[in-house]
């Protein structure tokens, strides 16, 4: 290799190298100024700055860690969802659906316990008499119809409701359950709306 490609090549690192400084700097700036302005306020609590080991991974990896490491901490997640003790999966798909509408909760505003909503629709099509909807997510129209109702399906849908990242380490989706922003009957209810027959989702 003659001197001037060795030498594009180690002004093409050098620029390289400048860049990731960069952008590590813009993030530590970032991150530090969430610290700085967050402040606790009722249950909006300051922690919720702070990424956890798993966050950090999609993080800095840009959705798209390695294989393996994906594949070991999905099955950390996958171990670490709590069904309920009942074995009971599905609850009330009319309560579902009035979850599915609300998206109140989680902020300084709101009291410590009192349930939240799961905003669902800001995500993806469930219902097809709503007429907003998000596509950030897939489309959950006509879902149990499609894909069945069984135990399984049951024992799935809980699980990505309660840990979405479970099943995709770096899914947009929240850990509902993980996170306790829902309940335990919320998620079952939730469950029914996408899986029960009677559930507009499936009988239109």
């Amino acid at each position: 290799m003659n001197m001037k490609a060795i030498a594009g090549i180690a002004a093409a690192l050098a620029c390289s190298a400048v860049y990731a400084d960069e952008i590590r700097n813009y993030r530590a700036e970032a991150v530090a100024m969430l610290k700085r302005d967050f402040k606790t306020k009722g249950i909006a609590t300051a922690d919720r700055v702070h990424e956890d080991g798993l966050q950090a991974v999609c993080n800095r990896s840009g959705d798209n860690p390695p294989k393996d490491v994906a594949a070991r901490l999905e099955k950390d997640q996958l171990e670490s969802i709590k069904y309920p003790a009942d074995g009971k999966l599905m609850g009330d798909w009319k309560a579902g659906e009035k979850l599915a509408q609300s998206g109140r909760g989680m902020t300084w505003s709101d009291k410590a316990g009192v349930p939240g909503g799961g905003n669902c629709y800001n995500c993806h099509r469930i219902a097809p008499t709503e007429t907003s909807f998000g596509t950030l997510g897939t489309s959950l129209y006509q879902f149990g119809k499609t894909r069945g109702s069984g135990p399984d399906m049951q024992k799935y849908v809980y699980g990505k409701i309660y840990n979405a990242k479970a099943f995709n380490l770096c899914s947009a989706m929240p850990r509902f359950g993980h996170a306790g922003a829902l309940t335990e009957q919320q998620i079952k209810d939730l469950v029914a709306l996408l899986l029960d027959p009677q559930s507009p989702v499936n009988n239109k």
